[in-house]
């Protein structure tokens, strides 16, 4: 039907290489041609959205091979949202990178940024969990390169650390892939949907051992307590628009976790029943305590940022745990949110330090434009912490609403408490960076500070791109119910998977003929292959 779904996976693969080997010495060729695939990416991510808008479940079966044997790609609501919210924000963040001049410090940084935008969308719409591993490779060697762009000690220390945490991360998914696939003999995650389902929990410790494995990768990735210890060090010291852009990059662990724990290793599944709410709730409480405690105390203001990060992430993880449609649509809602927020306030940082000179929360000099960073940051910091009119303030009263029963004290007083500490510390970074300002003493010998020139004023391209991810948060607020009823139907899908199940695995899709009838296709002088390679979509409804 359409090679649409492939599009946001080879576009980037495509580019990538271009720019790494043709126009590596051409930064305005590259800046163009970076530009051009990212508009072109929000452009297919927005028609894929529409695509799935109706309840579609649409599958690409690569070389017409029928799942589970071949590779698939899926489109619904839930992975078409996550492509469009990595476009649109790419986007943004590489406006910044541009303005700011980050990406002339390093001759393969839009080769890089390309490669790390084919991983994340083959994360989001692979539907298989080998290729899953493989895209998350993708991502991981991707982000490395940008984590160390434009080099320095520090950030070197803070990149083998992420490095090392993640590739320990990919050992243990293989470990869980060999469990898993010894166990059910199939890596296809519809096809494990069902053979899953029918194991019996004395049949299935393997399975339960496979599960937890695979919750304590995808923590890793989503920097969720015990295994969050990564994300500071490499959120500080790594380049700003970089920090930026992983902001989406924790929300691949959360994708993860909601595709294989819901479609898998739901909670109606005999064999793994409560078995991951038991571990991911109290794992989600104490993350919101440790990034509100991060937030109140850091001393460095990329390392405030970067535990409030592990606090968002903290409160996502609480509605996820509970595995329930509205408290997972309210998580659908809040990735949006928090992604974005997360990346205005690592731009906005930048503005501040590029002409700070540095990010330590002591009273310094005023720079140039200061009311207008001042409102900036006011505006990113209410919408992490959650207080309103932005829509931080909707998806943690839509998260508190969703997390009823026995979820409702323990969940509310994280998340209320962790508010409350978080909002004291932006307020407390805020009044340092903007309100406290400190003269400067010329030493001896030195010009006087009336004689030193200014710092230099953020052109309009410069901080437009974190105005821009406010104003996407506004939009959000504005439209929280057309948003909110989109990720209704993508959390329906998630926890009634027939439409899905049926999608990938239809016996009557068009695809190649194999085995039994291939030979009865040579008897007759007929080609094996008799299908239309064009049509490699198959879809179904919702009520297939």
């Amino acid at each position: 039907m359409t090679h649409w779904i492939i599009a946001p996976v080879i576009l980037p693969a495509i580019i990538a290489p271009l720019i790494g080997f043709v126009m590596r010495h051409d930064i305005t060729v590259a800046r163009a041609f970076s530009v051009a695939g990212n508009i072109l990416l929000v452009a297919i991510a927005a028609g894929l959205v529409a695509m799935a808008g109706d309840g579609t479940v649409h599958v690409y079966r690569l070389g017409d091979w029928p799942a589970p044997f071949g590779i698939v790609l899926v489109l619904d609501r839930l992975s078409a949202t996550m492509v469009l919210l990595t476009a649109v924000l790419a986007l943004i963040v590489l406006m910044h990178a541009i303005a700011s001049n980050w990406d002339r410090r390093g001759r393969h940084f839009h080769a890089l940024w390309q490669f790390q935008l084919m991983g994340i969308c083959g994360a989001f719409l692979t539907g298989d969990a080998f290729n899953l591993f493989v895209f998350f490779e993708v991502l991981l060697i991707a982000s490395y390169g940008l984590m160390v762009h434009s080099g320095g000690r520090v950030r070197l220390q803070a990149g083998l650390q992420y490095v090392v945490m993640n590739l320990a991360g990919s050992t243990l998914f293989l470990i869980a892939l060999g469990t898993l696939y010894a166990t059910t003999g199939t890596l296809n995650i519809a096809d494990l949907a069902l053979k899953v389902q029918q194991m019996s929990p004395d049949d299935a410790a393997l399975l339960r051992v496979a599960a937890v494995l695979l919750l304590i990768v995808f923590a890793i990735k989503a920097a969720i307590f015990p295994v969050h210890f990564w994300l500071p060090a490499t959120y500080a010291n790594a380049p700003a628009p970089v920090a930026a852009l992983f902001a989406i990059m924790t929300k691949v662990g959360a994708y993860a976790i909601i595709r294989i724990h819901t479609v898998i290793f739901g909670p109606s599944t005999p064999a793994t029943e409560g078995l991951i709410t038991t571990v991911l709730f109290p794992a989600a409480l104490i993350t919101i305590a440790i990034g509100a405690i991060g937030v109140l105390g850091g001393r460095r203001l990329m390392s405030v940022l970067a535990y409030s990060v592990i606090g968002s992430m903290g409160t996502l993880m609480l509605a996820i745990s509970v595995f329930e449609p509205y408290a997972m649509s309210a998580a659908l809602y809040y990735i949006i949110h928090s992604t974005f927020a997360a990346a205005a306030l690592f731009m906005i940082a930048d503005l501040v330090i590029t002409r700070r000179g540095n990010d330590i929360l002591s009273p310094q000099p005023k720079t140039l434009q200061n009311g207008l960073f001042a409102a900036l940051f006011f505006g990113g910091a209410i919408a992490m912490a959650g207080m309103p009119p932005l829509s931080g303030f909707l998806g943690k009263l839509l998260i508190l609403d969703s997390l009823r029963g026995e979820w409702m004290t323990p969940a509310w007083i994280a998340i209320l408490l962790g508010s409350l500490v978080t909002i004291l510390g932006f307020a407390r970074a805020g009044s340092v960076l903007f309100w406290k300002s400190e003269s400067v003493t010329p030493e001896e010998g030195t010009e006087p500070v009336d004689a030193l020139p200014p710092p230099p004023q953020a052109p309009f391209l410069e901080w437009a791109p974190a105005g821009l991810a406010i104003l996407a948060l506004a939009a959000l607020t504005i439209f929280a119910g057309p948003a909110m009823r989109y990720a209704e139907g993508g959390a329906t899908e998630l926890f009634d998977p027939a439409g899905y199940i049926d999608a990938v695995l239809d016996p009557d899709a068009e695809t190649k003929v194999f085995g039994d009838a291939a030979l009865e296709a040579e008897k007759t002088d007929m080609p094996a292959d008799k299908t239309d390679h064009g049509d490699t979509t198959h879809s179904s409804g919702e009520g297939h």
